[in-house]
């Protein structure tokens, strides 16, 4: 499976480190960037990571920042992607199997290595369970469809 990964400077070095457990875990792995601890700004690698999951040029998408917040917020604009922000293994799970998340956000500043080693196993071996799951997701891109549509997002009607 081919996975995105990006990520600001708080987040550089855990992103290193999950890439290579995605490789350890026979992933393709597509970085996104940032390169270095340097100073950046995390929706240019939030967009970008997100892009090419909507696109389809990645499967899944792994973003990271300091508390995975500002990557989690702009990942969910863009259409078709679901971004979860997880900070455990059950969230995690639940993120997969209830709402077929496809960007995992993890916050590099609150979760230590071990944990965010378990918290993409989990990530990655949890299926979309679907049934009424598949129906709420198909609410909430019908949702989406609708504000983008309408300007402002508000209902055209009274």
């Amino acid at each position: 499976m081919k996975i995105a990964v990006g990520a600001d400077h708080r987040g550089f070095n855990a992103k290193s480190n999950i890439k290579d457990v995605l490789v350890e875990l026979g992933q393709e792995v597509v970085d996104f960037g940032t390169e270095s601890t340097k100073s950046c700004d995390y929706p240019d690698a939030a967009l970008s990571t997100a892009r090419a999951v909507r696109d389809g040029r990645c499967e899944l998408g792994v973003l990271f920042c300091g508390t995975g917040i500002g990557m989690c917020i702009t990942a969910n604009k863009v259409r078709g992607v679901r971004a979860a922000l997880c900070h455990d293994e059950l969230t995690t799970e639940m993120a997969r199997r209830h709402n077929n998340a496809n960007i995992l956000c993890l916050p590099a500043d609150l979760v230590g290595d071990a944990l965010m080693r378990r918290i993409v196993s989990v990530w990655l071996n949890t299926p979309f369970e679907g049934g009424r799951h598949g129906l709420r997701i198909e609410k909430i891109s019908n949702i989406e469809s609708e504000e983008c549509r309408s300007p402002g997002g508000s209902d055209p009607t009274p």
